[in-house]
């Protein structure tokens, strides 16, 4: 048994494995009723979290007269939805960096892009009045290593020509604004983000979706998909609906169209919360813009402050289980969770003695371009959309736009890029699939420890257009 550190342990010791979104909030809406019987409907939407809720939310504004309904296995938001981190980030391609990689000639539509999705997310916050606890504050990535650095000023510089609004940082002016002993510097991207109550967007959209007629039904799994000349049918447990459109938001659980599972893998991340920070503890961090904030390693954290001044701190595991087996008991994991306080101490020592009190871990969708990816059967009535890769917040909302451009036949500024018209490259088959990315999580934490330095593995994974960085 590996030796436990028992100043990091005790951090933990009144840790609840909850999920902090969820803890006794009162703007938890009520259960659905599961589907029974046979309805019919304009469009069937599978799956309740972000993409699903965008997904009808649009349908609706669009169509108002169509019969728009959202079969859900569980409950409305129960998946990555209403556990994750909150930020609310304007990139479609998983950050600058992967999203030129892969879509270099494409960037400045698809950023253009990202911007008006994060403000009609914001329009539509307002518009039909979600407490969510929307902060645009943008947000901080910093550089733990000098290493971290390199081309940091190139991306700024660029990313400023195409209407961003993004500052480098040295380490005088970050630690002016953060007061971190490790951070070296980083950039500020102003107005790039903004911070959400992940659960409490989940059912403001909800609330949306039924003030328009949309209609929900939760623990109600969809087995399988019966393709009829004049619809298509998906049938539960206790009834089936026969729709004209299907839309699959599943995320990380296995899609209906066996074809794409190659494509997507489930992986496990964690996060951690504190107590709320008293107003000493506060200053000892600066912090003060309350920006989001990640780190530049291949391996990385991201952190915020609630709405109440906790800190919630998640990232740098991502766990994938043999034959991506999705389990309860893999959303806790005590070494993880110690592994997550180390670092958290190395980040702000001067909060030494501070209390977490809920733990909790979840499986995300990714796939090897760690950015969205769209099907469309060939009868053009179902569509999909996977491979969010933990950034899909707002990106989902772009998602959903796309499904319902392909749905509706519609040749536009969306529908013609690359990204939408590509699929990524499919992982290999079981027991490779396991070592390949076993192989690949110990390459980047090597690279991680030595100075950024890619090794022979991730330099070959790089020319295959994999490109692994976290």
């Amino acid at each position: 048994m590996a030796t436990i550190d028992p100043r990091i342990v005790r951090h933990l010791k009144d840790a609840q494995p909850d999920l902090y979104w969820l803890d006794a909030d009162p703007l938890e809406p009520s259960a659905h009723s599961a589907l029974v019987g046979e309805i019919e409907a304009d469009l069937a939407i599978v799956g309740a979290g972000y993409t699903g809720l965008w997904t009808a939310l649009l349908a609706k504004e669009k169509h108002p007269d169509w019969r728009v309904v959202i079969i859900e296995m569980r409950e409305t938001g129960a998946g990555a939805s209403g556990r994750n981190g909150g930020f609310c980030n304007y990139s479609l391609t998983h950050g600058w960096t992967n999203g030129k990689r892969r879509f270099a000639d494409e960037m400045e539509v698809i950023s253009r892009l990202g911007r008006e999705n994060l403000e009609a997310i914001e329009e539509t916050i307002n518009k039909y009045n979600i407490q969510c606890n929307w902060e645009w504050t943008g947000e901080l990535r910093v550089a733990i290593e000098p290493w971290q650095l390199e081309g940091m000023r190139e991306e700024a510089e660029e990313r400023n020509r195409i209407g961003d609004d993004v500052e480098f940082l040295d380490k005088e002016a970050i630690q002016a604004r953060v007061h971190s002993p490790i951070y070296e510097g980083g950039l500020f991207d102003h107005d790039g983000t903004a911070l959400v109550d992940p659960a409490r967007l989940v059912w403001g959209l909800e609330k949306a979706c039924l003030s328009l007629g949309v209609e929900i039904f939760e623990n109600s799994q969809v087995q399988w998909l019966e393709n009829l000349d004049d619809g298509v049918i998906l049938h539960t447990a206790y009834g089936f609906a026969k729709a004209q459109r299907v839309a699959l938001a599943t995320n990380v659980f296995p899609t209906l169209q066996k074809n794409l599972r190659k494509f997507v893998v489930p992986v496990y991340d964690y996060q951690i919360v504190t107590e709320p920070l008293t107003p000493e503890q506060l200053k000892s961090i600066g912090w003060s813009e309350r920006e989001g904030i990640s780190d530049s390693g291949h391996q990385f954290h991201y952190y915020r402050l609630t709405d109440d001044n906790c800190i919630v701190w998640g990232g740098w595991d991502a766990i994938y289980n043999f034959r991506g087996r999705v389990a309860r008991e893999y959303e806790f994991r005590p070494e993880t969770y110690v592994k997550l306080v180390d670092h958290f101490l190395k980040t702000f020592p001067q909060l030494e003695g501070i209390k977490f009190t809920h733990a909790w871990g979840g499986a995300i969708d990714t796939c090897t371009r760690f950015s969205p990816f769209w099907s469309q059967s060939k009868d053009e009535r179902v569509v999909s959309v996977l491979g969010y890769t933990g950034l899909g917040v707002a990106a989902t909302r772009f998602g959903a736009q796309v499904m319902l451009d392909l749905l509706d036949g519609e040749d536009n500024e969306r529908t013609r890029l690359t990204m939408v018209r590509s699929k990524p490259l499919a992982f290999p088959p079981e027991p490779f699939r396991f070592f390949f990315i076993q192989i690949t999580r110990w390459s980047i934490n090597r690279a991680d420890e030595n100075g950024g330095k890619r090794n022979l593995w991730l330099r070959t994974l790089d020319r295959l257009g994999l490109g692994f960085d976290s």
